[in-house]
């Protein structure tokens, strides 16, 4: 039997879909330019942290929060259990990632990346542990 895409599933997708363009965008630029001038990100931040530049952050961001929730959209799209559980350990993985980055560099307001992307974490995480998207995945299992 063929169930019908539930509203908060396509949310989840839409969102998942975003954080994965995000990451390989962002770490693409850090990657290509490990200074963070490309993205106005000033190496200072990084004074208290264990990277001297932004080459090791932004090949994690680009694999782990780009490659991954690229993975992860698939699965959604294709009505995999594992692209279920996949979205809510990136939720979780985004949490991680914000709360490691504010303890290294503290919070940034300009611009309020930590935010939006905090805030994008508990959207995944809101979206994917609704019933209506965990019944829709559970009954393909």
């Amino acid at each position: 039997m063929r169930f019908k895409k539930p509203i908060s599933l396509m949310v989840l997708m839409v969102s998942v879909f975003f954080q994965a363009l995000s990451g390989l965008g962002g770490g693409a630029f850090l990657i290509a330019d490990p200074t963070g001038e490309t993205l106005n990100l000033p190496i200072s931040f990084l004074r208290d942290s264990p990277f001297t530049d932004y080459l090791i952050p932004g090949i994690i961001l680009f694999n782990v929060l780009g490659v991954y929730p690229l993975i992860v959209s698939a699965g959604l799209w294709r009505r995999k259990y594992w692209g279920w559980l996949g979205s809510i350990l990136l939720g979780i993985a985004l949490l991680i990632w914000i709360f490691v980055e504010i303890l290294m560099i503290g919070y940034q307001s300009e611009p309020p990346l930590q935010l939006i992307y905090g805030i994008l974490g508990i959207v995944i995480l809101f979206w994917a542990l609704l019933p209506g998207t965990k019944i829709y995945f559970i009954e393909t299992k």
